[in-house]
Formats: structure tokens, sequence, C-alpha cells
């Protein structure tokens, strides 16, 4: 079958059509994942560089040229050093949802019906109590940060803090959080329906775009989610608001209607 066809002078075919939208669509995530962060601005820089490595090139200006030779050469290598965060969040939320998936398939194979009702219920009570803390950290403007790890191993990205392994109760997480508490500064993990670690320092973002009321709390936050699939509830001190954060983005101002749905979804 004959797939070719013309445009003007031009011979195409349909998997030049396909090959144009899936670069068109690879580059649009690029620009998702790298914008509003630092690395863009390296990135159109890293772009400019080639641009003037191919003008140069073509006028043969061979002094300038061989300079320029030397950063081309190593490109990939300085592309991996500088987006090495980057690439290293893409390919583990790709490993994560293969997991994932993998795991949802053995489920339904196994037929895990009585430990998927038994886990329901012990989520429906957890989201609960999660959701009646929030809002009354919110009331009395107590300052949180919660971070909920979707199947992902937090190793190197959250450090310190102090070990819990607790079921979760509203009054356990009001006390963490409570300014009186030693745990208060930092975030609190919650991993497999429990309370991993409280007082957990995590990266901090660098995006240049967030509000200018965030503060630290909310850029840890936002941190956590660009380098992990996890997402991460804040409670401001200053206002008492609830802001929502993943995949590198920030919510703001979460009535109870999107907090509880945030939580059905992600606890």
């Amino acid at each position: 079958m004959n797939l070719d066809f013309n445009i003007g002078f031009l011979k195409v075919s349909l998997w030049d059509i396909l090959d144009i939208l899936i670069v068109a669509y690879l580059l649009y995530q690029l620009y998702k994942l790298l914008r509003g962060s630092i690395a863009f601005n390296i990135f159109i820089g890293l772009l400019l560089l080639y641009g003037s490595w191919f003008v140069v090139n073509q006028l043969n200006m061979d002094l300038l040229s061989s300079i320029l030779d030397q950063f081309v050469k190593v490109g990939i290598i300085i592309l991996i050093i500088i987006f090495q965060p980057e690439a290293r969040r893409f390919l583990l939320i790709l490993g994560n949802t293969t997991l994932r998936q993998r795991s949802n398939f053995l489920d339904r194979i196994l037929d895990r019906g009585g430990m998927a009702t038994r886990s329901e219920e012990e989520r429906t009570r957890a989201q609960e109590a999660i959701l009646k803390a929030v809002l009354r950290m919110s009331r009395h403007r107590v300052g949180a940060l919660i971070v909920f790890n979707q199947n992902f191993s937090l190793e190197g990205m959250a450090t310190g803090g102090v070990v819990l392994d607790a079921q979760i109760s509203q009054g356990l997480v009001e006390s963490i959080f409570a300014k009186e508490s030693p745990l208060h500064d930092g975030a609190v993990l919650i991993d497999n329906l429990k309370i991993q670690k409280a007082s957990t320092i995590l990266p901090v973002s660098e995006q240049t775009d967030l509000p200018k009321g965030v503060g630290l709390r909310h850029r840890a936050a936002v941190g956590i989610c660009e380098k992990t699939n996890a997402v991460a509830l804040v409670v401001s001190e200053e206002t008492g608001s609830i802001s929502f954060a993943q995949g590198g983005k920030l919510e703001r101002k979460l009535n109870e209607e999107r907090l509880r749905e945030v939580l059905r979804e992600f606890v």
C-alpha cells in the first residue's frame, strides 16, 4: 500500500507526519519539564551556542570555529551533567509508572479482593484523619508540610528526620506540627498508610515563576515533586491557606472539597 502523497513539489509519507508529531510531542514534554526553572535558561543558552557554532562554520571563521568545536564535541556529556536532575526525574517517574502498572496487573491476576477491601477501609480512615488535621491546622494557622509517597523510593531526595512508622491519626499529625513540638520543622512523609518520618529535609525548588508570597515550605513541596512523583500538601503559617504540589506545580487555596479529592486520589 502506497502511503506517499505530494504537497506541491514535496513528497511526504504518513511515516514522515508521524515522525514529526512524535518529535513535536517530545519537544513539548521537554519544554514542560524545564519551563520555569534555571535549567530552561541554560537550555536556551546551549541552543544559542550551537546556533553560533553553525553560523561560524558557514562563514569559515576558523579561530572561533575551533574554540566552539571543543564545546560541541563534548555536547552530550555537557547535557548529561547540566540536566542530570531533570533526566533522573524523567527516568525515575517512567520506571515507577511501569512498576505500578505491573503491580496492578498482578493484583488482577491473583484476585486480591479481600486485601483490597481491608486496605480501602484503612485508606478511608487515614484520609479522614488527614483531612480533619489539615483543616484544623488551617483554621489555627499552624504551618505544615505533608508528603505522600507514590510507591517510589525517596532515598537520597528526603534526608534526615525521625523514623516513626506510626499509624495515621488526626491527633498525631497535629501534635507533630504543633509549634512546641521538636518535630514541627521539616516534612512528614506518609507511605503505605503510615507516617514513616517526621522533621524530614526536602530539596528546595529553584523555579523562578513561583508566586512571590510562597515560603520555604511551599518551595520544598514543589522541590520534592519536581524530582519524584510524590505529592505534597502545605498549610501556610501566615495565612492558613492550603496548597497542593504535584509534578513541580503548585495549586493554592484548596477548599475542603478539593482537599478531599486530593486525599482520595493520592492517599
